[in-house]
C-alpha cells in the first residue's frame, strides 16, 4: 500500500481548496507578481493576501523574494504527484463501486423485464 505523508497532502489540499488561492497561483502561472500586485488583482488588503501567500509558501507551491521593500511572489517547485496518485487511487475505487452499482441495476432491469413477461 501507498504511504502518504499527511502533512503534506493537508497542507496542499488546504491550500488549494480557497478559490483566492487557486486564482494566485494562475495569475503567478502567467508571471510573477508583487504581493502588493496580487491583492490589488484580488481585491484585498495586504494583510490578506500576506496569509494567502503564506499558506501557499508553506503548502510549497509558492516562492517569495524580498528585494528592497518589494516581495515577490514566483510559483515554487512543488508539483502535485503525490495528491495526483492519492486522488487516482480514489478514482478507481469509485470507479469499481459505480461499476458494481451498474451491474446490479441491470440486474434488477432485467428481472423486473422478466417479471413482466410471466
Amino acid at each position: 500500500m501507498v504511504q502518504y505523508n499527511n502533512d503534506t497532502l493537508d497542507a496542499a489540499f488546504a491550500a488549494l481548496s480557497d478559490g483566492t488561492r487557486r486564482g494566485v497561483l494562475e495569475q503567478l502561472g502567467r508571471a510573477d507578481a508583487s504581493i502588493t500586485a496580487l491583492a490589488r488583482k484580488f481585491q484585498m488588503t495586504l494583510t490578506g493576501m500576506k496569509k494567502h501567500v503564506g499558506v501557499l509558501e508553506h503548502a510549497g507551491f509558492v516562492t517569495t523574494q524580498k528585494i528592497g521593500r518589494v516581495r515577490t511572489c514566483k510559483l515554487g517547485l512543488r508539483r502535485l504527484e503525490e495528491e495526483a496518485v492519492w486522488i487516482e487511487r480514489y478514482r478507481l475505487l469509485w470507479d469499481a463501486r459505480f461499476d458494481a452499482l451498474e451491474m446490479i441495476v441491470e440486474e434488477l432491469k432485467q428481472k423486473e423485464k422478466a417479471n413482466d413477461r410471466d
